[in-house]
């Protein structure tokens, strides 16, 4: 064979491990990417998902405008559990740390293991609404006819009064639903849709 023709051959392997390689690489970052985009949103409060982070080390304004913070919970139809917070809205000033509890019971006859998501609206808010404590994407397993009540422990950042686009805003909605939990992920209900059993909030 002669120069040419080997050099062809090299050339053509290199150019299919390279091609392989680049698969591989999309493959990886494919299922990496889920996982990474829901740290980003946590960080950064992208996407309408609130922030999660450490209590808020300046005290809060009580000159700022306080915000109402309206609470709508929700159950995927799959799911025997009444779901409802301790109340409805509270008042929060920015920088004022809160606490809510919200009530979950198994009103089916089986066990069951539950997992809640959550989102706010406006989704802008989602940079400026801190959780410091809350229940969700941790699985929940109720007998029949069990209760339990979790916290959320939250506060607005300070900075959302400055915000050219909502620092205006008066009022805001977080809204958590409750699917089956299957390995540890929410499962949502092969049809229908989530049963809604709090306040909602159109903005």
């Amino acid at each position: 064979m002669s120069a040419a023709g080997r050099n062809s051959q090299k050339g053509t392997r290199w150019t299919a491990i390279a091609c392989a390689g680049v698969v591989a690489g999309m493959t990886g970052l494919a299922f990496a990417s889920v996982p990474l985009y829901n740290l980003f949103c946590k960080a950064t409060g992208f996407d309408g998902t609130p922030r999660v982070g450490a209590a808020p080390t300046a005290s809060a304004d009580a000159a700022s405008k306080p915000l109402r913070v309206r609470f709508d919970t929700n159950v995927a139809p799959n799911l025997t559990w009444r779901f409802q917070p301790e109340v409805t809205s509270v008042d929060a000033v920015p920088g004022e740390t809160k606490t809510v509890f919200f009530k979950v019971t198994n009103t089916g006859s089986k066990p069951a293991t539950g997992i809640a998501a959550f989102n706010v609206q406006p989704g802008l808010m989602g940079s400026y609404f801190v959780k410091v404590e809350c229940f969700c994407f941790t699985e929940h397993t109720l007998q029949p006819g069990e209760s339990a009540d979790y916290p959320l422990v939250f506060y607005v950042d300070q900075g959302l009064r400055k915000d050219p686009d909502i620092g205006d805003l008066s009022e805001m909605t977080l809204s958590y639903t409750y699917f089956v939990s299957r390995n540890g992920s929410p499962q949502a209900a092969a049809e229908g849709t989530a049963t809604g059993t709090g306040t909602r909030t159109n903005f």
